[in-house]
């Protein structure tokens, strides 16, 4: 009898816990069809909401959760405390008006009263003087440049039958015989891959100029170009392979076809604090990346895509994971029980905080802060993965979640074992945007060269704003130099080393010798009426 009761005891336990997953994987379904349900509305309304994916800022108890971890348990009771604090609101202070820039042409005029200028200003004395200063804009300058090449011969030799004839050297232009200077080559670049001003926009910007200039010239232009800089971006990409880390990513882009546009893609490799380059391809495999990364060794920070697997393993790439990437699947699981999720998005936040506080810091100091801090945080976030993975469904967004982790879980704890590793591939989404905001304007790229073409200046551009270079200025001189540049030296010519090579006598003879750049600095005369 004694074991009859056993068995329906254990019969009965095993019922109530079947019972139990039974209830919550019923919960757990619920929230999935209501959390679809409210995405199928919102399709339906056309309300497509931001693609950023952000931690809530509502919720408290995930605050306190990570101030917990930040701070220490110990002090977890007295960050509540301050949490709940009233604080007192800033006072509003009157905004003050910026002086405009002291660089700007100024033009003076100056208003009198009509009872001084009918009765002279003899008749009266001046007590003070309003001074107010407008911004306002002319059209575009628009010059050209007309270069007068004598001819001469000696009149001792005149009589001669064979006379030589003696005449200038033509001043260079970037391209030979060509109608453009530097300085007008440039502002077509920077119009067109950094305002993202398509080609027809710009022709009807000229025109508005005064200035007929059809699309068709000024993209072969940029054809001729992209031979004439192609050298410095290859150097460039050479330089960057040779750098400990890399940083990549990749977005897709139509390619204009007779019957149907076909899908291209464009790829960013950022080697940080020196370059940002892109190359164009028509296929998102192994062997597009093979073509931007060579025989790379060093770490490689890149989200999980398959077409990075071949260049991982003994003695090639070391794989480095992005906790961005893993971040937006803890959050769309957050969507849908955030009551679970909600340590293990704490784990993660903290991390990103950890790392705001040893962003400047010291290579010892960022080791060490980051054995001491973040070391426990990586551990006690897997361990929550581990916990989740015996309860998460089939299909729900928890155990996406949790599979990309544990699948990612060495790449991810790379960034422990060297500190110049980032936490997360930021860097290289923020560089690829560059393509994603110029996709909207010009839609798509007319060829498969004219992909190469975009990537050529895209990388110049977005390296001048890695190291806050003015743009136009910097390939106005940069056509001016690189014709006759020594090919050994070209990554002199580079964003990363502009400023010591500007710096450097014989690169400013050659600069002020041009007599086109000279008329780009031109100063106009200060009116006065």
């Amino acid at each position: 009898m004694q074991g009859l009761n056993a068995q329906l005891t254990e019969r009965v336990s095993e019922l109530e816990a079947r019972l139990e997953r039974a209830e919550r994987e019923r919960d757990e379904y619920r929230k999935l069809h209501m959390l679809a349900r409210e995405e199928n509305e919102r399709l339906k309304r056309g309300l497509i909401g931001q693609k950023a994916q952000r931690p809530p800022a509502d919720d408290r108890q995930l605050t306190l959760d990570i101030m917990g971890l930040l701070l220490g348990d110990q002090e977890k009771e007295a960050s509540r405390e301050e949490k709940h604090a009233v604080v007192p609101q800033h006072t509003r202070r009157k905004a003050v008006r910026k002086p405009l820039p002291e660089h700007l042409e100024r033009v003076s005029f100056e208003l009198v009263p009509e009872e001084v200028e009918r009765d002279g200003r003899d008749a009266f004395e001046v007590i003070g003087v309003d001074r107010r200063e407008v911004l306002e804009r002319r059209p575009a300058s628009l010059v050209v440049v007309e270069t007068i090449r004598p001819k001469f011969v000696r009149k001792a030799d005149k009589a001669a039958l064979s006379t030589a004839v003696l005449v200038a050297e033509p001043a260079e232009l970037p391209i030979e015989k060509g109608m453009a200077g530097p300085g007008l080559l440039a502002d077509t670049v920077v119009k067109r891959w950094q305002d993202h001003l398509p080609l027809n926009r710009q022709e009807a910007i000229y025109a508005r100029d005064g200035i007929e200039l059809n699309r068709s010239t000024i993209c072969t232009w940029h054809g001729e170009l992209s031979r004439l800089v192609d050298p410095l971006v290859e150097a460039m990409r050479i330089d960057a392979l040779l750098q400990p880390y890399l940083c990549v990513d990749a977005t897709g882009v139509l390619v204009q076809h007779p019957e149907r546009c076909k899908r291209g893609h464009f790829w960013v490799m950022v080697a940080p604090r020196r370059h940002v380059l892109y190359e164009f391809s028509l296929h998102h495999d192994s062997k597009a990346v093979d073509d931007l990364l060579g025989n790379f060794k060093g770490y490689l920070v890149a989200d999980a895509h398959v077409v990075y697997d071949h260049i991982f393993g003994d003695g090639r790439a070391i794989e480095v994971g992005c906790w961005c990437h893993l971040r937006k699947y803890v959050l769309e699981a957050y969507s849908v029980d955030p009551d679970v999720v909600r340590a293990g998005l704490a784990c993660i936040q903290a991390l990103f905080e950890i790392e705001r506080d040893i962003k400047h810091a010291p290579a010892s100091l960022r080791s060490s802060e980051r054995d001491r801090r973040s070391r426990p945080l990586v551990a006690k976030f897997f361990k929550w993965c581990e916990d989740q993975t015996e309860t998460a469904l089939d299909g729900s967004p928890l155990r996406a979640a949790t599979r990309y982790a544990t699948n990612q879980r060495a790449a991810l704890e790379r960034f422990l074992e060297d500190q110049r590793l980032p936490l997360h591939n930021n860097i290289s989404e923020l560089n690829l945007r560059r393509q994603a905001v110029g996709r909207k304007a010009w839609l798509f790229v007319g060829s498969e060269d004219g992909g190469h073409v975009n990537t050529r200046f895209v990388s110049l551009l977005a390296s001048c704003a890695m190291h806050k270079i003015e743009p136009w200025a910097y390939l106005r001189d940069l056509f001016c130099l690189l014709p006759n540049w020594p090919i050994n030296r070209v990554l002199e010519l580079a964003p990363v080393n502009w400023r010591e090579t500007l710096a450097q006598s014989e690169v400013q003879q050659k600069l002020d010798a041009n007599l086109y750049r000279r008329v780009t600095l031109m100063q106009p005369l200060r009116a006065v009426a």
